[in-house]
């Protein structure tokens, strides 16, 4: 048997290792390593079990529990497997030709719906007034938009000022900004579990974070405690930006 052992068996091997770290790397940041290790312990002793001490009952009533719990994991873990066929989706980018003839466009059409946001996230900073605004790209993001209120108006800075206002009703959930318009308001974002993020930060940026780690949308928050303006992209954070990093920011990233 040990001389059947080949180049495939050795790939085959490093393969499934790198699987199972990823998994091991997802369940972590979702809180769901323990489940994740139970699964293992089951999966151990199933293989043993049935293939090793070809225990034929035992064997046949766990490929049953087997085969049944491949759809009990699919809805317990259906954000996770989102999340890990988004990552493998998001390795497509539009192709450079595309990209050549539409950037100029991109940039001048982008920086006049760039300028209210960055102004009004300006002003909100100087007030300390918290902000969660959501800009989308090439994800749509419409189920997000559904929990909140439809906006459906020009990029405007007072009006983003104004639904952000402490008495405002919208102030609390994020503004979903897509296609140049502010889609909605006071909407609910996944919040992200990871322990990375700095423990003073707040509900806004763990909510900023989450809508990041999940799509390509650009979350900018507006610190209610400190005004520091934060932008999460592709689950990570930069902090502490000035209006003209912001702005820098946010054309580069709506021109990709």
């Amino acid at each position: 048997m040990f001389f059947d052992f080949g180049i495939k068996d050795v790939i085959d091997i490093v393969l499934v290792a790198l699987m199972l770290y990823y998994i091991y790397h997802l369940m972590k940041e979702s809180r769901s390593l323990n489940v994740f290790i139970g699964i293992m312990m089951f999966v151990v002793l199933w293989l043993f079990l049935s293939q090793i001490l070809e225990m034929r009952l035992l064997g046949s009533i766990m490929d049953k529990l087997v085969s049944v719990g491949v759809i009990a994991l699919i809805v317990l873990f259906q954000d996770d497997i989102r999340k890990f066929l988004y990552n493998i989706g998001a390795h497509q980018r539009i192709p450079l030709v595309m990209k050549f003839f539409s950037q100029d466009k991109k940039n001048k059409v982008d920086k006049e719906n760039i300028i209210p946001v960055v102004m009004a996230c300006l002003n909100m900073s100087k007030r300390k007034v918290g902000a969660l605004i959501v800009i989308e790209r090439s994800t749509p993001l419409d189920d997000i938009a559904e929990t909140g209120d439809d906006i459906d108006a020009n990029i405007n800075q007072r009006l983003i000022e104004n639904i952000f206002f402490k008495n405002s009703p919208l102030h609390d959930g994020a503004m979903i900004i897509s296609k140049k318009r502010i889609k909605a308001a006071g909407c609910i974002l996944p919040v992200s579990h990871s322990f990375d993020i700095p423990k003073e930060l707040g509900l806004r940026h763990r909510a900023a974070m989450g809508i990041s780690q999940e799509c390509d949308a650009i979350a900018i928050v507006v610190s209610e405690e400190t005004g520091g303006i934060t932008v999460a992209i592709k689950g990570k954070f930069q902090l502490r930006l000035s209006a003209e990093k912001l702005e820098s920011i946010l054309t580069s990233e709506m021109a990709v």
